[in-house]
């Protein structure tokens, strides 16, 4: 291939990290290229991506594309150190405002470099349960990394101006004590995530080793004959899925987990990453072995330092002690292993097609459909795409067997459902409990909204979910129940507001996330998203250009074109919670604000 560049020259320290790659990397290793670039120094020069594309042979322009995709690279300079404040739902309502006026005051304006550092607005960052929070990141070798969470503005500047003074947060708390009941968090924060003995000493690898005598039709069967739905908001049933590519003739198969959650106020794939992490290195083996995958993909966030640490120990681990590899558990021919592939901020690629664009090296845009993914999915081969949840109900299920698995939860929703309770209560945090139970069982455990306070409304599913009212309290939390009541239970996000709350700055917020995570390839959401955010601001801010009643109209007939013709989910849901917020809150109806 005859590649043009320009004449900018790489570093010293850009090309050793780039040269720190495997020997014959190709395209698919661009994003761990970037990464590796902007982990180094802190941002990406044009002489470092001439230099990436000259040892991956990818066109310049192409990489170009693909690094301006992300929102922690930047292609241009600078500081080492910078500090990413959240300012997303639940951090929006628990006082990201102040934190980022006292980084203006002390620090300077977001985005401009001052003393060696800057600052940025950040999405949000996954752990919503000590909202407000904020990331410092320094660019060396090594880089280092400091999560502060919850955070006043006065620690967050003391952060801007020191190195990181640790790698990663604090491990993750659960509220739940009774761990009888708890078959998913049952480990989180009970046993040492680091070790493998502790693991199997609870248990762990039982279900492995059951998988290997039943072999992978008695495996689907298991999890087709359990009802387990996928849990990341799609619902689709994980046995089907799983059976679909494990019949295709091409090889190979691919096997990748969906630990991108992106979704505001979503956190519980990160307390299991954190508090469990052999059990979904377990779980992905089980899933590779029933689908017949010889490699799994890991897809993680960015912005979780300290899961990044932990599940890769706990692949090491598992490689070295015969759980990973070929010939696992002395069961010859079975051969599987991890590759953690490391996400640099793009909300779109929790849509599983996406995430094989950006593993194989492009931008992380969708892809229509069909073929499906277990088709052609990862490099055009059958692919199972899970999430962190999902996979984690599998050794449940092959150690309890499906009709104990049954038992838990309604019907047509079987097994635990993990939800991220975060906004106005008490004790935000993860709570598991069983499909079926009332949302306002749901908020009593986390203590209701605080002392003087009176419940407002509650966002399920994130900013692509729905409000529900004070009066819909006893909606039972199942898939079909949330159909039923027009909403959606999503990826599992409660957000509690309050009676102190500004509804009308939430809704801006949401409308503005989806403006900004966009990935613009096609026409009715890169439109719709912008002329939705400015018919929101308009309203809130009392600029209407017309009658309130008129920019209501326009929303309406934005959202149902984004919902009708949009070719991924995120176009297709960017109007809901707003929607749901108009019809069932009487938001943004000129009084609203």
């Amino acid at each position: 291939m005859d590649l043009q560049f320009l004449d900018a020259k790489a570093t010293f320290e850009e090309r050793a990290a780039v040269d720190a790659l495997p020997e014959g990397a190709a395209r698919d290793q661009l994003l761990p290229a970037l990464h590796a670039v902007n982990d180094r120094v802190g941002w990406i020069s044009q002489g470092a991506l001439n230099y990436i594309c000259e040892k991956l042979h990818v066109p310049p322009a192409d990489a170009y594309g693909v690094a301006s995709f992300y929102s922690l690279f930047s292609l241009t300079e600078r500081p080492e150190r910078v500090v990413h404040v959240c300012t997303d739902l639940a951090c929006r309502v628990n006082g990201a405002d102040t934190v980022c006026d006292t980084l203006t005051e002390h620090v300077g304006p977001a985005g401009k470099a001052r003393g060696g550092v800057t600052w940025l607005r950040s999405p949000c960052l996954g752990v919503c349960e000590k909202a407000p929070a904020a990331l410092a990141f320094e660019a060396g070798d090594p880089a280092g990394s400091e999560l502060l969470a919850p955070a006043t503005g006065a620690e967050v500047v003391l952060a801007a101006g020191r190195s990181p003074a640790t790698e990663e947060g604090a491990a993750p708390v659960l509220h739940q004590t009774d761990r009888e009941s708890l078959k998913l968090l049952h480990r989180v924060g009970a046993v040492d995530p680091e070790s493998l003995d502790d693991y199997r000493a609870t248990g762990g690898y039982a279900a492995l080793r059951n998988a290997l005598q039943l072999g992978p039709n008695g495996v689907i069967r298991e999890v087709t004959d359990s009802g387990l739905m996928g849990r990341g908001g799609a619902a689709f049933p994980t046995g089907r899925k799983w059976e679909g590519a494990a019949r295709q003739p091409a090889l190979p198969h691919y096997l990748v987990c969906n630990a991108d959650e992106s979704e505001p106020g979503t956190f519980k794939d990160r307390v299991l990453l954190e508090g469990d992490p052999f059990a979904l290195v377990e779980a992905m083996t089980i899933a590779g072995f029933a689908t017949g995958a010889t490699l799994g993909y890991l897809y993680l966030r960015g912005e979780y330092p300290r899961a990044r640490r932990l599940v890769q120990n706990a692949i090491d681990v598992a490689r070295e002690r015969g759980f990973l590899g070929t010939d696992i558990m002395g069961h010859e021919g079975f051969s599987f292993d991890i590759e953690i592939r490391r996400g640099a901020g793009a909300y779109i690629c929790g849509e599983e097609t996406a995430i094989f664009n950006s593993i194989e090296g492009f931008r992380g845009e969708p892809r229509s459909k069909p073929p499906f993914p277990t088709e052609q999915g990862l490099f055009g081969k059958p692919t199972v795409v899970n999430n962190v949840e999902t996979l984690v109900n599998v050794p449940l299920i092959l150690t309890a067997g499906y009709a104990a698995y049954r038992e838990i939860g309604t019907e047509k929703s079987a097994g635990p459902k993990l939800f991220c309770l975060s906004g106005n209560v008490r004790k935000p945090g993860v709570y598991e409990v069983p499909f079926g139970t009332t949302l306002r069982e749901l908020l009593e455990l986390a203590g209701g909204v605080p002392e003087g306070r009176e419940l407002r409304a509650v966002l399920l599913g994130g900013a692509a979910g729905g409000f529900v009212r004070p009066d819909e309290l006893d909606l039972p939390l199942t898939m079909e129940d949330a159909r039923a009541a027009g909403t959606t239970l999503g990826s599992g996000v409660v957000l509690a507001l309050d009676d102190k709350a500004d509804l009308g700055g939430f809704l801006l917020r949401i409308a503005s996330f989806f403006r900004d995570e966009s990935c613009g390839q096609c026409v009715p959401c890169r439109i719709g998203t912008v002329r939705q955010e400015e018919a929101v601001s308009r309203i809130v801010g009392g600029r209407k250009l017309s009658t309130g009643a008129d920019d209501l109209a326009l929303l309406r007939e934005v959202g149902q074109v984004m919902r009708d013709s949009s070719i991924c989910g995120l176009g297709q849901t960017a109007w809901n919670a707003i929607e749901s917020a108009v019809e069932r809150l009487g938001a943004l109806d000129g009084a609203e604000s």
